[in-house]
């Protein structure tokens, strides 16, 4: 029996940036079709998500056999370190609530681990068209083009500070510039790691929503810290269970330009 020859990192990623934008074009047959009256429309999410992951399942069968995909059973019988296999970690829809009302602040999110290590992230936002991408310890891009964060010299009224919808009822705020909530954490970060935003605070996040966007923030030169300064490591989180201390994205080693106006 002849072994099919085992695919680089480069051939993966390749194949990932296009079963991604496939995603993304089963995704918009079903964006902006929630019922305007009712506040969240959780028909329309799972059948979009159903959809989109089976797009993701063809697309995983025909590169490989039996693909490990994550949430799709007991991660630890099938995948562990040593074991040379290969986990797709995949978020169908980031920014649920934007999708069905038709805000195009959401994505797809991407991204390969194996034994535990990250390989690349990717994200993508189909109304848009903005594809971000990194393999870990590259460069990161948006599309074609290579992104990376500025230093953050001074915080002042044009400074941007993305939340969560809750921000105001959990903190207090000095921050002198611009404070918005735009649906999506992942996109959220993906504005910080191409300078779009000084910074990008969130919880009650998981590994899932956050396995592809550390990978291309950390290669923009960004970081994911707790809010309080401590090391965040997401694979402490494998299980599933959710981050409910709050994080923040910032330029590597900046997070108290951020958290010195949050109380």
């Amino acid at each position: 029996m002849v072994e099919t020859p085992r695919q680089t990192a480069d051939e993966l990623l390749k194949f990932a940036l296009k079963m991604t934008k496939e995603c993304g074009t089963t995704a918009m047959k079903y964006y902006g079709r929630g019922d305007p009256h009712v506040k969240f429309d959780d028909g329309l999410i799972t059948e979009a998500e159903i959809a989109i992951l089976g797009t993701a399942k063809d697309q995983l069968d025909r590169l490989t056999p039996q693909p490990t995909i994550y949430g799709e059973g007991e991660i630890g019988t099938s995948y562990k370190h040593g074991g040379g296999g290969y986990l797709w970690v995949i978020d169908p829809i980031d920014g649920t609530a934007s999708f069905q009302a038709g805000i195009p602040v959401w994505g797809i999110s991407v991204a390969l681990f194996e034994n535990f290590w990250p390989i690349f992230g990717i994200f993508y936002m189909p109304v848009t068209d903005e594809l971000y991408w990194a393999m870990e310890g590259g460069s990161a891009y948006k599309n074609s083009a290579k992104i990376s964060i500025g230093e953050v010299h001074e915080i002042d009224n044009e400074s941007l500070l993305l939340t969560y919808s809750r921000f105001h009822q959990d903190f207090g705020s000095t921050f002198p510039g611009k404070i918005r909530n735009l649906g999506s954490a992942a996109a959220h970060i993906m504005y910080v790691a191409s300078g779009r935003a000084e910074g990008a605070l969130f919880k009650n996040v998981s590994f899932k929503d956050l396995a592809a966007a550390q990978i291309i923030l950390n290669a923009a030169g960004g970081e994911i810290v707790f809010l309080d300064g401590k090391t965040f490591h997401l694979s402490e989180y494998l299980d599933g269970q959710k981050i409910t201390d709050p994080l923040i994205a910032v330029p590597k080693g900046e997070y108290k330009f951020i958290s010195g106006y949050i109380r």
